[in-house]
């Protein structure tokens, strides 16, 4: 028998004990069949070290190896790279604090690696709501994202992610910058590398079976939340675009005909208003990025 793989998978944390203490309970009952073996490692982005408990009583409980170490600089980029440099294996998995998986989670990007032979597997992130929803969100399916048949390849950063992920080791190359730190605190880091990597050659494709649980907070059920959200994306993904660009003119005409049009939607449902207010808000940010303007400092919870 060769031997078997091994998954590292890497979580970032900041300030979410409960929900880390869940995630890692959830990550206890993966199946592998027998193919690969895992462990996890933690980095905790908060100099309080507030996750070190948590973290050192399920290390005591689990039958799988915990490591966990600490990023003082709150940053998110610096917290992934201090993750994944002390991850050991053949491959990195990825997973957020605030989600959790199926139990086939790991064994299905396993096996779509495997027979597809890419660099990186994505899945879905599917919305679990603490409390019910108000019926705008559900109606205009705002917290859904994007899916594809597995298999499918993902060329377009736009639809990638870190938050449901599993990579070749290989592909962190020794003394690279995998996550960029200028992205730490306004988000966008994951977007960056995973377009950096598809210029790089690199493939990743999706698993639609390999689905992970982010939790719906009521905090995220507000419309400031949903809009400096779409502002925030918008500005990442256009800072450093060219004002002159195709994407800025469409962006621009986008901005134009969402404003104009938003009056008329809104006696045909709230839903349907603020999935267009939304999209206005993603271009007012793309536009912002153009000339540096970010008026949200913070990346959103």
């Amino acid at each position: 028998m060769p031997p078997k793989h091994h998954i590292c998978v890497c979580i970032c944390t900041y300030k979410r004990p409960e929900l880390l203490s869940r995630l890692l309970s959830k990550l206890e009952e993966q199946e592998t069949e027998g193919f690969f073996d895992f462990s996890v490692v933690i980095a905790d982005n908060d100099s309080a070290e507030s996750a070190r408990c948590t973290a050192e009583f399920c290390a005591l409980q689990s039958k799988i190896s915990i490591s966990y170490y600490v990023e003082p600089e709150q940053n998110i980029a610096l917290a992934r790279n201090k993750a994944v440099r002390n991850a050991k294996g053949d491959f990195i998995g990825l997973v957020d604090d605030d989600e959790f998986p199926c139990n086939d989670w790991l064994l299905n990007l396993y096996k779509s690696q495997k027979k597809y032979g890419a660099d990186g597997v994505l899945g879905p992130v599917k919305p679990h709501f603490e409390i019910a929803p108000p019926r705008w969100i559900i109606k205009g399916k705002l917290c859904e994202r994007d899916s594809f048949d597995t298999g499918t390849p993902l060329t377009n950063p736009k639809y990638t992610r870190t938050g449901n992920a599993i990579f070749k080791k290989e592909i962190f190359k020794e003394g690279e910058i995998y996550f960029d730190p200028i992205y730490g605190r306004t988000g966008g880091e994951d977007t960056d590398f995973f377009r950096r990597m598809i210029e790089k050659g690199h493939t990743f494709i999706w698993c639609d079976e390999a689905s992970v649980y982010e939790t719906v907070t009521p905090e995220r059920l507000k419309r400031v939340y949903f809009l400096k959200r779409a502002l925030m994306r918008g500005f990442v993904n256009s800072k450093n675009a060219s004002i002159f660009s195709f994407n800025v003119l469409k962006s621009f005409i986008a901005f134009v005909v969402y404003t104009s049009a938003l009056p008329f939607l809104l006696p045909l449902g709230h839903h349907l208003f603020m999935k267009y207010l939304i999209k206005d808000c993603d271009h007012i940010g793309k536009l912002l990025g153009v000339f540096g303007i970010n008026i949200i400092k913070e990346r959103t919870l």
